[in-house]
């Protein structure tokens, strides 16, 4: 039998050695933002990650594509909706359940890829789960899906034509593969680069990555005196 691979210790390995190859670069990394409309963690997160990462493009991933294997966690879990709730309360945030949670349908997803193709993702991520977790509202009820879709400034139209697109769904599937090849197991991420933080609780560590200034170049003009 093969050597058993440690995820966390994949995780933290790539980590540093994603540290120092932006050390090495000098360049500001390029940030993204994933979510997935279905995960409470994603409403928990969002409006710290519209502030900590301003220049971050945000972009949908379908978190059942990171829960494989006989010992994926199921949403449904008692005990991962009182870490949510915890959480909430930690936040100081308000925490309703959906009624028909976890099954938020692929609709709303869809108009949040609308939403990211047009830049607008931010703000219909913000407004969506807002409705879903702090109303209880079910976001693929279409007069839900307007609503966020107008607060994000998308065509009424449009984002309803978005919600029965199945073509977009492949697109979501593989950038939460892409990230589970990655290390992640979790929703929110936030990629700095190269680096993955995986989950609500390490968008701090995704800001600190992004805040760290590059290193003087040499050859830089002027001597310090």
């Amino acid at each position: 039998m093969g050597d058993v691979i440690s995820l966390a210790e994949l995780r933290a390995s790539r980590t540093a050695g994603g540290l120092r190859d932006l050390a090495r670069s000098g360049r500001s990394p390029r940030l993204t933002f994933y979510f997935d409309l279905a995960s409470p963690w994603t409403y928990l997160a969002a409006e710290r990650a519209d502030r900590l990462f301003s220049t971050a493009r945000w972009l949908p991933a379908i978190g059942d594509a990171l829960s494989v294997g006989p010992g994926a966690a199921d949403p449904r879990d008692d005990a991962l909706r009182e870490a949510a709730e915890r959480r909430a309360i930690e936040l100081g945030m308000p925490l309703v359940w959906p009624e028909a949670w976890p099954a938020i349908g692929r609709g709303a997803m869809r108009v949040a890829a609308l939403a990211a193709d047009q830049g607008r993702a931010a703000p219909f991520v913000l407004a969506a789960s807002r409705l879903a977790f702090c109303g209880g509202y079910e976001l693929d009820d279409p007069e839900i899906l307007a609503e966020a879709a107008a607060a994000a400034g998308l065509r009424l139209h449009e984002a309803l034509a978005a919600a029965g697109q199945v073509g977009r769904d492949g697109a979501m599937e593989r950038a939460a593969l892409r990230l589970l090849r990655n290390g992640a197991d979790a929703l929110p991420a936030v990629t700095v680069g190269r680096l993955v933080f995986a989950g609500e609780p390490r968008l701090a560590e995704a800001a600190a990555a992004a805040a760290a200034p590059p290193p003087e170049r040499r050859g830089s003009s002027g001597r310090r005196g």
